[in-house]
């Protein structure tokens, strides 16, 4: 499930995006892509500001990046649908969410996994 209704302002590319940034405004919901277990929440990673993460099992996690307002917190489970935070801005001031998808720790296109293509 797409993490956030707006458009894709960049997308994977495996090197300097590891992710896709989708396009919003500030205070718009993001929302849990797949049900899991939020295993960090917190603003030490640089560049990806307040930082959701959680664990799908079987080896996969997402990212969620830019949040203004975090609703969750570590241990927690989250449905999928559920709304976990609300979107922030990107160091450049940028409204918007960058998402991730690491399968076994390494990032993977999101766009296959949110099309339905790929689970």
């Amino acid at each position: 499930m797409r993490p956030a209704s707006g458009a894709t302002l960049a997308k994977f590319d495996g090197k300097g995006n590891k992710g896709i940034d989708i396009a919003g405004r500030p205070g718009d919901p993001v929302i849990a892509s797949a049900a899991g277990k939020v295993v960090y929440v917190g603003d030490e990673l640089r560049n990806y500001g307040n930082l959701i993460i959680v664990d799908h099992g079987n080896n996969y996690l997402t990212a969620y990046a830019h949040a203004q307002v975090v609703l969750v917190q570590e241990k927690q489970s989250v449905t999928q649908g559920q709304k976990i935070a609300e979107m922030g801005k990107n160091p450049a001031g940028t409204p918007m969410l960058h998402f991730e998808i690491r399968k076994q720790g390494v990032a993977v296109d999101p766009e296959p996994y949110l099309s339905g293509k790929l689970r």
